[in-house]
């Protein structure tokens, strides 16, 4: 994965991270340790969909930059079904509190899209990758001392 990717992914990852461990706190202190629980599975619910996405998204603008925007909208409204899916399977659920769940993964959601606008609003991307410079042979001049 080239540097610039993995900078995109560590500025969108580490702020995700540090609003769920925030999160759990409260969720711990609010619902007790289900809420904990279930707070810091679905920040790391979201961090997996949304860095297996923003990495897919990025090996496709690489390949294929013509289909750039438009898998950009497929891939973040499919992750969006997929989180209200994940959410609708454990309303019920008795392994940890759903509404610490439900609110972690709103939670963490905004907080990467906001990191994410921020690292494309502050880095300088090139509109057209610059061809390898080739170091050239010093020519010949014809002339033998």
């Amino acid at each position: 994965m080239p540097s610039n990717d993995v900078r995109t992914l560590l500025h969108t990852a580490v702020p995700t991270a540090a609003a769920g461990v925030v999160t759990v706190a409260v969720s711990g202190v609010l619902a007790g340790g289900k809420g904990a629980i279930g707070a810091a599975v679905g920040t790391l619910v979201v961090i997996l969909f949304m860095g297996i996405g923003l990495t897919v998204l990025q090996r496709t603008a690489k390949s294929l930059p013509h289909l750039f925007q438009s898998m950009g909208l497929a891939l973040y409204t499919t992750e969006l079904l997929l989180l209200f899916v994940f959410v609708a399977a454990f309303k019920d659920t008795t392994l940890f509190n759903p509404r610490a769940f439900a609110a972690a993964i709103i939670v963490a959601t905004l907080t990467w899209v906001a990191a994410q606008i921020r690292v494309h609003m502050t880095t300088k991307t090139l509109y057209v990758e610059p061809e390898p410079s080739v170091a050239r042979k010093p020519e010949n001049t014809g002339s033998s001392t």
